[in-house]
């Protein structure tokens, strides 16, 4: 039983993790940490879970962070000080699953594992981001490496240096390619399900393949990646088809979509 995060898992193959701390402005504690860290387990380990989309409760906040009041319990050993954020982040659990977030209201601080790990980020027309790191005289580094695969360089830079004196409007994140698009607030959980469910009928096999091409890509050259992406083309395309194959056979696909 968890108490911090819900999680639904549809019919329609779509996996929903919301954040339901809204009292703490979803602030993530260790208990909190726990639950979206085995969360991400069990959708990267169940073959009926073809997307995810990760949530939050409440009006203010999607996240605003680590919770600096509660803290996190770290090994007397300097060297083996563990980074409790990337816990959050769905690629350091290697799950391929096509992730959706959907930010309403603050987005701030550690919050920013769970976007820059995401594959598609809707935002509510309401929503702001900032990273507060170097206002409590903390480095702002591994939050704003991971955003930076998801904004310009001196997007990032600002932010970072700026912290909590400046705010990023979603209407911002939506021009420089953070978010994908820009929702009325009451109507983002609808539209990410929405996305999540269309991606969710795709063959998993092949969303899955594309999702770990594309990110590993990016930690590796152009040459090396496009040799990489052609053995997961080689891989997961027979299996893919056969796939579609059996959609249309049971009737869960049309055949104009296999176009």
């Amino acid at each position: 039983m968890m108490e911090f995060v819900q999680y639904q898992l549809g019919n329609d193959h779509v996996a929903t993790i919301t954040l339901n701390r809204d009292e703490k402005l979803n602030a993530i504690n260790a208990d909190m940490l726990a639950e979206i860290r085995r969360l991400w387990q069990v959708v990267r380990d169940d073959d009926a879970v073809h997307a995810v989309v990760v949530r939050a409760t409440g009006a203010r906040a999607f996240s605003t962070g680590l919770d600096r009041v509660q803290g996190f319990k770290y090994p007397d050993n300097v060297w083996n000080k563990p980074d409790p954020g990337e816990s959050l982040d769905p690629k350091h659990h290697r799950v391929w699953k096509p992730v959706i977030c959907a930010i309403n209201g603050m987005c701030a601080g550690g919050a920013f594992y769970l976007v820059g790990g995401s594959d598609v980020v809707i935002a509510a027309e309401d929503a702001s981001f900032f990273d507060p790191h170097v206002d409590f005289g903390l480095v702002a580094a591994l939050e704003p490496i991971s955003m930076s695969r998801r904004m310009p360089i001196g997007e990032v830079l600002r932010m970072s240096l700026m912290g909590v004196e400046e705010r990023m409007s979603a209407q911002r994140a939506h021009q420089i390619g953070l978010v994908s698009e820009l929702v009325a607030t009451d109507k983002l959980w609808e539209r990410a399900h929405y996305v999540a469910s269309v991606i969710a009928g795709k063959p998993s096999v092949a969303t899955q393949g594309t999702v770990r091409a594309i990110w590993e890509s990016l930690d590796v050259g152009r040459s090396q990646a496009m040799t990489r992406g052609l053995s997961y083309t080689q891989i997961g395309n027979e299996l893919g088809i056969a796939q579609v194959e059996n959609m249309l056979k049971t009737g869960k696909r049309k055949a104009y979509e296999t176009r």
